[in-house]
């Protein structure tokens, strides 16, 4: 490190077998995955202190393929902690999305969306529509976006 500090040192070591190094030069060399995982096969290639590797520090492995130091960290760590299989591809997510608007909010707003739109206006507009959805008790609040995200979803339009 610049400031006089000495280096971290690393906690997941990385030791490929003959068998994983041959597998990741020949995903790099077929070039048909994608970025992210070519990225991590190169990390790994780098970062490898067996025989065959050469062992690079975290830094240089961040300056020569241009990622982040976390990402290094964390593809050492996937590879160490769950395999090859895991350090190359993405974790699925897990996450659980909340539903804005339940079917029967959604089928409201098409009905008004589908209808005439009020008075003195042309045409729905999406903050028109989330205006009248809320004024009209079928939701406690809504964004213009949401109203989007959903006409959008079953291809109707205002207007």
């Amino acid at each position: 490190m610049s400031n006089g500090t000495p280096a971290p040192s690393k906690r997941y070591h990385v030791t490929l077998t003959s068998e994983e190094r041959h597998q990741l030069e020949n995903l790099l060399n077929a070039g048909r995955s994608r970025a992210r995982d070519l990225a991590h096969a190169r990390i790994l290639l780098k970062a490898d202190e067996g025989p065959e590797g050469p062992g690079w520090a975290d830094e240089a492995i961040r300056q020569a393929l241009d990622v982040g130091l976390s990402t290094v960290a964390r593809v050492r760590e996937r590879f160490v902690e769950a395999g090859l299989e895991a350090a190359l591809h993405p974790r699925p997510s897990h996450r659980v999305y909340q539903t804005l608007v339940d079917g029967e909010q959604e089928a409201h707003l098409i009905a008004l969306a589908c209808g005439q739109p009020p008075e003195g206006q042309g045409h729905w507009t999406l903050r028109l529509l989330a205006d009248k959805m809320v004024e009209l008790t079928y939701v406690e609040h809504i964004s213009h976006e949401t109203v989007r995200k959903v006409l959008k979803k079953t291809n109707s339009s205002p207007g």
